[in-house]
Parts: C-alpha cells; sequence; structure tokens
C-alpha cells in the first residue's frame, strides 16, 4: 500500500522507527509551526497582537476542526489543556448521586476512572469495574453491570493496554435503556478510527491531543451532546466560564448554553492553536483511510510477530481490533526489549507483560520490516 502522507509533514519519521503513537504521536508539523510562532509571538509582542479580541476567539479553529472530526457542531466542543481536566471537571457536573453506580473496567486508563472515583469518595455513589483479563475486557460483562440505578457508563473507546475497541453505539443504547449517560475517552482512538458522536448516542467523548491526533501536548478537546449542554454546571470554573468573558463581575456566574461553558480559564493558547492545524490535516487526509493503512501495517507487523513465534495479546475479532499491537515475547522481559529496541533506533513501548507496538499514518511498510528486523538481530 503507497503512503497516505510526505515525509515532509512528519519530519522526525526520519530520525527512528518510530511505532509509538500510543504513547506519543509524532507531531504533525503544521501544528508545531503554529504553536512556535503563536509562542515567539507572545514572547516578543506580549499583548500587542493577542489582544481581548484574539482570546476571545482563540478556540474557534479548535471548535471548528473538532467539529468536522467527530460530526458535530463547533457549538458541541470544549477546548481544555488536557483530557483529564476535562473528564474531572465533567464528573463533577454530573456528580453520581448515592444509590446511583458509575460502570467501567478495571483495565481501563487511570485517568478515564479516576475523576468518578473521587467524586464517588464525596457522594457516595457506587464504582463498578468490569474485570478484564489479559489485557482485554469482554462487552457482555460491562453491559451485566448496568442497571437501573447506573448513572454513568465510563470506558475508554479503544484500551491503551491491548488496543480492544468498543462498540460505542450498542453502549449507548444500552445506557439510555437505563437511564444512563454514555461517557467515552477517546484518547486511543480520536484521528485514528472513524467517530461519528451524534450517529453513535455517546453524551460526551474526550480526547488528548498529543497521540493520534498527531497534536501538541497541552489541549484537549470534548464533545458534549447538545441536550447536555444547558443541564451542567461544570466543576472547573474560572472567567472564561461566564458567557461573557470580558464582563469582569464578581457578583454573577452565567454559564453559556453549549459545550463552551466548560471552558474556563486560560491555557498554553498555541497549544490549541496547533492542535487545530492537526485536526485539519488528519480530517484532510481521512479518517477512515488511515484506519485502513494503520490496520493493513498492524497485519503486516502481526504476520511478522506469529512468524517468530511471538504471541499476539490484541483482539483478533475484526470488530474490536485496531493498529495497537500488543505482543508477548515468551521468556523475555518486555521492558527490556523495548530498551533494546529503542538502542536499534525503533520505538515502542513496554506496557504490563508485554511489548505495546502503534504504527500511525507517517508509517510505512519499511518500517515494519525494519522492526522485524531489528527483533532478530536482538
Amino acid at each position: 500500500m503507497n503512503p497516505i502522507v510526505d515525509p515532509r509533514d512528519f519530519p522526525a519519521s526520519s530520525k527512528c522507527t518510530y511505532l509509538n503513537a500510543a504513547n506519543v504521536s509524532l507531531m504533525y508539523q503544521g501544528a508545531e509551526k503554529a504553536v512556535i510562532e503563536w509562542q515567539k509571538d507572545l514572547a516578543e509582542n506580549g499583548s500587542i497582537n493577542f489582544d481581548e479580541t484574539a482570546e476571545a476567539a482563540v478556540f474557534g479553529d479548535l471548535h471548528r476542526a473538532s467539529a468536522r472530526l467527530f460530526n458535530a457542531r463547533p457549538e458541541d466542543i470544549a477546548v481544555g489543556s488536557s483530557a483529564t481536566e476535562l473528564i474531572s471537571s465533567l464528573a463533577w457536573a454530573v456528580a453520581p448521586e448515592s444509590g446511583t453506580n458509575v460502570v467501567s473496567t478495571d483495565i481501563v486508563f487511570p485517568s478515564t476512572i479516576y475523576p468518578w472515583l473521587r467524586v464517588a469518595r464525596h457522594t457516595n455513589c457506587e464504582v463498578r469495574l468490569a474485570e478484564g483479563k489479559n489485557s482485554y475486557t469482554d462487552p457482555d460483562d460491562v453491559i451485566r453491570l448496568i442497571d437501573d440505578r447506573t448513572a454513568v457508563v465510563c470506558v475508554s473507546h479503544v484500551e491503551y493496554s491491548g488496543g480492544q475497541r468498543y462498540e460505542l453505539k450498542e453502549l449507548a443504547g444500552v445506557a439510555h435503556d437505563h437511564g444512563a449517560l454514555l461517557v467515552v475517552d477517546a484518547t486511543q482512538s480520536a484521528g485514528a478510527i472513524p467517530i461519528d458522536a451524534t450517529a453513535s448516542g455517546v453524551d460526551a467523548l474526550v480526547t488528548g491531543g498529543y497521540k493520534w491526533l498527531c497534536g501538541p501536548f497541552g489541549a484537549a478537546v470534548m464533545y458534549l451532546a447538545p441536550h447536555l449542554q444547558d443541564q451542567l454546571d461544570p466543576g472547573l470554573v474560572g472567567f472564561r466560564s461566564h458567557k461573557d468573558m470580558w464582563d469582569l463581575r464578581a457578583d454573577r456566574l452565567e454559564f453559556p448554553a453549549t459545550a463552551q461553558r466548560f471552558e474556563c480559564s486560560t491555557m498554553a493558547f498555541g497549544c490549541a492553536i496547533g492542535l487545530a492545524r492537526s485536526i485539519e490535516f488528519i480530517v484532510d487526509v481521512g479518517v477512515e483511510r488511515i484506519f485502513s493503512y494503520n490496520k493493513y501495517l498492524a497485519n503486516l507487523l502481526i504476520e511478522g510477530l506469529q512468524e517468530r513465534n511471538v504471541e499476539i495479546v490484541s483482539p483478533h475479532n475484526e470488530a474490536e481490533r485496531t493498529s495497537i499491537v500488543a505482543a508477548r515475547f515468551p521468556g523475555k522481559d518486555p521492558g527490556e526489549v523495548a530498551r533494546k529496541l529503542k538502542a536499534a533506533s525503533v520505538m515502542v513501548s513496554a506496557r504490563k507483560d508485554f511489548v505495546r507496538f502503534s504504527p500511525h499514518l507517517y508509517n510505512q511498510s519499511a518500517d515494519i520490516q525494519r522492526t522485524l528486523d531489528r527483533l532478530d538481530e536482538l
């Protein structure tokens, strides 16, 4: 399969064989340029260019780009500094009460569930975690935990460890049948897997920008379904929370009637500008195209690893697969395998008792062969 991006858009890809997007992706050059230019202008000109008008409108491009990414409206998008910040603010806004429960899995990334555990200490709601085995959770085990007392089902769209993907529409249907909300952490899927927030029925979806979206640290976005936008009081508030942010009065707080009520304060605004550029790039390439291309690379890798008697931990079911490939090397310490590969200029991650490979759109089939060759040498 021919490459789908110009290597010049990701110049860092020439430095090594980088199969580590599930940890930190290589950044799109246009995003890097936008972040640096904004920071340089701020350092040299202060508020001459980045004045009150520019600050009020600074998230506009990111609202619009994220709306394209999720098949939503710009009004449905909120911007924050991190996915954790946005989930935390949402968790306090929902604040499931005593006698209700929150459903997730015990293999979910901690930042996805910790905010709900913190709220549960305050409200005394129950947190139910479906048990995962070998970095996999049977979706039916999640569904069995949902009942009429469930307030929130909160999952990662794709599990960070083994790359398992959940069917969001199915989970949303079950959650809604019981009067619960479906909250999704899409940090391991946004930019790599097509997401139609409206059609899937998710109530809220959050993603960081530095993984599959090829953006910087320091910026994240949240989709919030329209029916919740005038119902929730965010858990984190600041001067941007008021519907007219420059009407600086301390005696009132009136939220916008949009998802932007979750935008609370100042941040490294250049990161948001850079993330807008990277999402625009991703959407223009085509997420469906990226998904097919990445799975092609993952298939090449899986075939090569299996020929070398390496155990594949990631799901084999096509409906649950992603381009995250978790592999167990019998008798080998995964951390040592990852360190030796790094010394051989191949970047991967060690997670739990396996090695995690995660190719993305800037990789080519030659990267997969080079990785297999390095493994043979090691």
